[in-house]
């Protein structure tokens, strides 16, 4: 367990805009670590990996979730680096716990946008003291880059599609509204994004509106997210499939339980072995 004291302003600019990027977080070391356990999980992925690009696009972009448990080089990054207090102070809260771990892959020539959507909605968990943290292992130019509208995550709630075809298999059809086409008139919006290298990390609300380019050239882009559950944080167990969903789950848990569950381990204050 490290600490790892942020200047107010890099906390009040969270909390403000719902999305910031703190500059070389993670040193070398922990690059190379967490590149190794990306590797490890490309070459043997889980049952929960899927494609999320279309068959006809010349790139390929690849997703896995909740792979820490089987991952030595993620439990290593995660439970020994400084994120876990980092997300502490960007939450306000006085505990930190594990949600879940996403890996993200896009090869070079990958077209396959990320459309703009909010997190939450896709989510088995409700409250306001929430992050995610979106880390690169490749360089990313700005054009490639997560992008978020800033003061988004102040809400409403907006309706969770299916990236490919635009379905909505979480929330009813006409229960929350509609995303508002930010693309039509992007000089609208208060976008923020910024170009990142490797140690370079982004933090960001789970209701911030938030989409990403595709990868042009020979560019690859690696990158790894972690979902961090705060003190106010509780389950919200859903008639649909969460994504990613968590099996079995509400049988341990009622609605509105604290996420106390080793699949939710304590990340700060780290509790002794």
């Amino acid at each position: 367990m490290h600490r790892f004291e942020l200047p107010l302003s890099t906390v009040e600019a969270f909390q403000r805009d719902g999305a910031i990027c703190i500059r070389q977080l993670f040193n070398t070391a922990e690059v190379a670590l967490l590149e190794q356990g990306i590797e490890h999980n490309l070459a043997l992925p889980s049952e929960r990996a899927k494609v999320a690009s279309r068959p006809d696009d010349p790139g390929w972009f690849f997703e896995d979730f909740c792979n820490w448990q089987e991952n030595p080089a993620y439990r290593q990054f995660i439970f020994e680096s400084r994120v876990g207090h980092v997300a502490a102070q960007l939450m306000g809260s006085e505990q930190v716990r594990l949600y879940h771990d996403h890996l993200l892959v896009k090869e070079p020539n990958t077209r396959q946008r990320t459309p703009w959507h909010q997190d939450q909605p896709y989510y088995n968990v409700e409250g306001q003291q929430n992050c995610s943290m979106w880390m690169p292992v490749d360089p990313v130019a700005r054009e490639s880059t997560l992008e978020f509208v800033g003061g988004s995550h102040k809400g409403p709630w907006l309706m969770p599609r299916t990236f490919l075809d635009n379905q909505a298999k979480w929330f009813p059809e006409g229960s929350l509204a509609d995303l508002p086409d930010i693309e039509a008139d992007r000089s609208a919006w208060n976008i923020l994004g910024w170009d990142l290298q490797p140690g370079d990390a982004v933090f960001f609300h789970m209701l911030t509106l938030h989409a990403a380019g595709g990868v042009s050239g020979n560019r690859r882009r690696r990158a790894f997210s972690l979902r961090f559950l705060g003190d106010d944080m509780r389950h919200a167990p859903r008639p649909w499939r969460t994504s990613p969903e968590f099996p079995g789950l509400a049988e341990h848990l009622p609605s509105g339980a604290r996420l106390e569950h080793p699949l939710f381990p304590p990340l700060w204050p780290r509790e002794p072995a």
